[in-house]
């Protein structure tokens, strides 16, 4: 009787090995991404504040290009991960390969509409006439780095797949310290200014694709992977990307309503919207660490027809998360008196921003467990339930977040709003899983 209990003792610790060795890589590898446009800043800064602004304009739109086709990091995971689950890495890398080539043509594509639209969308995003030329300039040269980007997220997910998140850390830490170098040399040794910068960013990109590119190459010529393009394997890539990308489309759609609102609150609220929206997206770094790690082992439970592996490993990732979610809460509500000042001494915005600091602490562990929802069902290739549940959320969010400034609402009474928003997104994750649905065994889906 009382050696009853070691086996599922004995599985928990074996998830939770898996968890911690796959999410502690991921999260530093998601934390190294933002730091290049960090790194950008600090350097064109000294340039001059037009040079800043159009830093600013052409960064968020390049971000936003490539942020929209994340999908080509979680669907290429998942489905590497069930071919590993299978025992077939050949056919693994074939798909990976499939999920660069499809990065390579959508980059292609980003080019061809970046480069001679780029003064309109500099004027369209409300860049003034003193910063417009140098946001064009970046944009344009940047835009030559995007199939690199791309390849990267693509890379990425072939390498998560495989079980390790460890060569995409590297690669990421040696990218930004290779970024970091060249605009300094570029934009002052080379005096090329923000170009210089531009182009910094552009070769390191190109950098970590040309890595990523010889690790997996090395890898289909190990296992007999054909390297060519495959224009079924490239089609059906797109296919179960497509539904992911429009999860994403209606998430960022849901931030930018949110911004949108609070600029309509006063300039208060919105530089203290501003300060807790970047919180709220780092705090999402040590969540979503969590999330790729379930993409990438739900993905390889299923592949090799273990349900109830997948069904156990899920339930402690929803443990994880939900602690995590608890100690990440109570550190925000520790840390509001000492984090605010870093961003603004102006008494207005530290006002608005500390009721509303305190329900973004109240919602982390509704994050948490919607984080590992959402990568678990993106693990199990539930791409379809997970636009049409991202939709479902817009579609309750937008009318509530809309009615904030009508009714006199503050910017507390927004993120009350968002917070309502994670919960609807929980509530349609849970209720997915709870079905078992998701659970579809197999090399594919």
């Amino acid at each position: 009787m009382t050696q009853a209990p070691a086996a599922p003792m004995a599985a928990r610790r074996r998830h939770d090995r898996e968890i911690v060795a796959l999410a502690v890589p991921a999260f530093g590898a998601l934390v190294a991404e933002p730091l290049f446009v960090m790194a950008d800043s600090a350097i064109v800064g000294h340039l001059g504040t037009a040079q800043l602004a159009g830093l600013g304009v052409a960064s968020a739109l390049l971000m936003t290009a490539v942020g929209v086709f994340v999908f080509l990091a979680y669907a290429t995971t998942a489905a590497v991960a069930r071919r590993v689950g299978a025992g077939d890495l050949r056919a693994a890398i074939r798909q990976g390969m499939d999920g660069i080539w499809l990065a390579l043509l959508i980059g292609a594509a980003v080019i061809a509409v970046a480069l001679p639209t780029a003064p309109s969308l500099m004027e369209l995003f409300g860049a003034s006439h003193t910063a417009a030329p140098y946001a064009t300039t970046y944009l344009r040269i940047s835009a030559f780095g995007i199939p690199a980007m791309l390849v990267v997220l693509a890379a990425t997910g072939v390498l998560r797949g495989l079980q390790d998140t460890k060569t995409p850390l590297y690669v990421a830490v040696g990218g930004f310290v290779a970024n970091a170098v060249l605009n300094v040399v570029l934009v002052y040794g080379a005096d090329l200014g923000i170009a210089g910068s531009a182009w910094g960013t552009v070769i390191a990109q190109c950098g970590m694709a040309a890595v990523y590119l010889f690790v997996v190459i090395r890898g289909a010529r190990k296992h007999g992977a054909s390297l060519r393009p495959d224009a079924t394997g490239i089609r059906a890539c797109a296919q179960a990307g497509a539904p992911l990308l429009v999860r994403t489309l209606s998430l960022r759609a849901i931030l930018l309503i949110a911004t949108a609102v609070a600029a309509r609150l006063g300039d208060a609220d919105m530089a203290a919207h501003q300060i807790i929206l970047s919180l709220w997206s780092l705090l999402a770094f040590a969540l979503d660490a969590i999330a790729i790690a379930g993409q990438a082992i739900i993905g390889r439970y299923l592949g090799a027809d273990d349900a109830q592996g997948a069904r156990e490993a899920c339930r402690r990732m929803v443990q994880w998360g939900l602690v995590t979610g608890v100690v990440l809460g109570l550190l925000v509500i520790a840390a509001r008196s000492l984090f605010l000042p870093l961003f603004s001494s102006d008494s207005g915005v530290q006002d608005a921003a500390v009721p509303a600091l305190v329900m973004v602490a109240l919602a982390q562990p509704i994050c948490g467990i919607v984080f590992v929802l959402d990568g678990v069902l993106m693990g199990a290739g539930d791409g379809a339930y997970l636009a049409w549940a991202m939709l479902l959320t817009l579609a309750v969010f937008a009318p509530v977040a809309l009615l904030v400034p009508l009714l006199g609402g503050g910017l507390t009474t927004l993120w009350g709003a968002m917070t309502l928003m994670m919960a609807m997104r929980m509530l349609t994750l849970w209720l997915r899983s709870r079905s078992g649905r998701w659970i579809v065994t197999g090399a594919t889906r």
